[in-house]
């Protein structure tokens, strides 16, 4: 099509409100935006003021897919600011907890919101119908998760046992016991996660961009460790700042960001070209079956990359939970702080990439905060691809070039009511 005109409103199967609006008049592209806009929610502002000790409750309000995920990079931004250090037991059942969550939102993203691309429906719900194994397999994975999630730190969405220092509620042997067994028996389910989506044709599209995520040797990473580029480059967390360059765009309420291109990549994808040497090898297996391998440049591979990820957590979530059995549970006091006012930086890799928590604490009290979110990341990044691909399809009919677009953006999962934050920070 020579001329062109998209005004979506809104992107669907996706959390938030985002549209799509892309021009093109004799065969060339006038504009190519992703709009946000939801207003900015001001969780930074809320945390003033508050003690110390409620951010990780305040934070993971933020979302109720990536609740464990922010209230897990609150609390590290909370602990290095007060000089606090987590017993082995603690960062073993958080990283559990974690895996949990992970596993959660890549089985809701992958099967519930992607799969219908592909499967010629316009939702999950008629699948339930016309192919009810794969959505009650997708309902067992998904309720596996949660109950991991219930059984560490009460439950997933806003996660009540977690605190600074520790936890105020631990699962017992038996719990243990019983998650490690419904894991084993995940196997099967993940292999055919593995086989349906060898069995989808991905849009075969590339465009090279530089990917972010955090490295923590030995660990596939999910928390703590540096950040780390594909184009080169090894960051300190609490350097985020100089990695994430958010700026101002007219079009969206979410700021945007850029590093050493124009635009960069987190999340599955991101993790999977920086860590791919650190998963599992059942997860590699899994990454060999379904035809992926870093580097990566197709970002509609994202969910691929997920269903690499369900592999790991099912197999690393196995190996914690004998880690745990074989420590033995045990009740501790969450570790008291050493100081009472300070500055710290949190990170850790939600669902759709690297999140970063900051606060500024003084006599126990929170009087600054920071919160950047992956979908920001992504964002300026989604706009790049859209531009780069559009071009590509213009012989398409248009209804059909819209529907790639959308799959596009639903290919990173977006969190759009995330994304949207202050526009203004007052760190020194």
């Amino acid at each position: 099509m020579s001329n062109l005109h998209i005004d979506i409103h809104h992107v669907t199967r996706v959390e938030g409100h985002g549209n799509i609006v892309v021009d093109a008049a004799n065969g060339e592209l006038q504009k190519c935006d992703l709009e946000i806009v939801e207003t900015p929610r001001f969780f930074e502002a809320m945390l003033r003021g508050r003690p110390f000790s409620e951010a990780s409750h305040i934070t993971s309000r933020i979302c109720g897919i990536c609740a464990v995920g922010h209230a897990t990079a609150s609390l590290r931004a909370t602990e290095n600011a007060l000089g606090i250090e987590p017993s082995p037991q603690t960062q073993l059942l958080r990283r559990l907890n974690f895996l949990g969550e992970m596993l959660d939102s890549h089985v809701l993203h992958a099967y519930m919101l992607v799969a219908p691309d592909f499967l010629n429906v316009g939702s999950v719900i008629p699948l339930a119908k016309s192919a009810p194994d794969v959505v009650l397999r997708a309902l067992r994975m998904k309720k596996l998760a949660g109950d991991t999630c219930k059984h560490i730190c009460g439950r997933h969405t806003h996660p009540i046992a977690m605190t600074v220092g520790g936890f105020t509620h631990f699962p017992t042997a038996e719990n243990l016991y019983e998650l490690r067994e419904r894991y084993e028996a995940a196997r099967p389910d993940v292999a055919e996660t593995v086989a349906l989506f060898q069995s989808l044709p991905m849009p075969q599209f590339t465009r090279h961009t530089e990917f972010i995520a955090l490295r923590n040797e030995p660990d596939y990473g999910f928390i703590d460790g540096e950040i780390v580029s594909t184009d080169g480059g090894v960051w300190p967390i609490e350097q985020y700042r100089d990695v994430t360059n958010e700026y101002i765009v007219e079009h969206s309420s979410a700021k945007h960001t850029k590093n050493q291109r124009e635009s960069y990549m987190v999340g599955a994808l991101a993790r999977f070209n920086v860590n791919y040497d650190l998963l599992h090898p059942v997860a590699k297996e899994a990454a060999e079956a379904l035809g992926i391998k870093p580097i990566c440049a197709n970002p509609f591979m994202n969910t691929v990359a997920q269903v690499v990820e369900i592999a790991h957590c099912i197999e690393e979530g196995i190996e914690l939970i004998d880690e745990l059995l074989k420590r033995e549970i045990a009740w501790e006091e969450p570790v008291p702080p050493s100081q009472l006012s300070g500055k710290g930086v949190g990170s850790c890799e939600v669902p759709r990439g690297i999140l970063f928590h900051e606060y500024e604490i003084e006599k126990g009290k929170i009087v600054n905060a920071n919160c950047i979110i992956p979908t920001g990341q992504n964002l300026a990044n989604i706009e790049a691809d859209m531009r780069a691909l559009v071009p590509t399809i213009l012989d398409k009919p248009q209804e059909e070039i819209a529907h790639s677009l959308e799959m596009l953006v639903r290919a990173y999962d977006p969190c759009i009511s995330c994304s949207t934050h202050l526009l203004k920070v007052d760190f020194v």
